[in-house]
């Protein structure tokens, strides 16, 4: 699976998607930190790219935008540390996978994952 990771996710998550085998990049280390957000969605979207990421305009862009695809995930987690982080999205990767790959959005909670289809309607 292929993943955009926006400035708020640690580039530590980046370098352990690689580890495990998926093409992962990060805003910062492509130059981008300063992207806006629609820009950002429609670069997800042009490389077949995941989203991830903290911040919650994109659930607002994707609803406004009535598209299937990128997925994003959302993480509103009280810790946010890498390894925190990593263990919600190895997690969310083994059961949410094919949502991910077929267009969603997920809103990752420390006790909860929401996940809707794509497009929001």
């Amino acid at each position: 699976m292929k993943f955009l990771a926006d400035m708020g996710i640690s580039p530590s998550i980046v370098k352990t998607l690689r580890e495990q085998g998926h093409d992962a990049v990060h805003l910062h280390e492509q130059g981008l930190i300063q992207l806006p957000d629609a820009d950002i969605l429609n670069k997800a979207r042009d490389e077949g790219r995941v989203l991830l990421t903290h911040d919650l305009d994109f659930g607002e862009l994707l609803a406004f935008n009535k598209q299937s695809l990128p997925s994003v995930v959302i993480f509103r987690l009280s810790d946010m540390r890498p390894r925190n982080v990593w263990l919600h999205l190895s997690a969310i990767l083994l059961l949410n996978g094919q949502a991910l790959e077929q267009g969603a959005l997920l809103s990752v909670r420390d006790r909860k994952v929401r996940v809707r289809t794509l497009p929001i309607r």
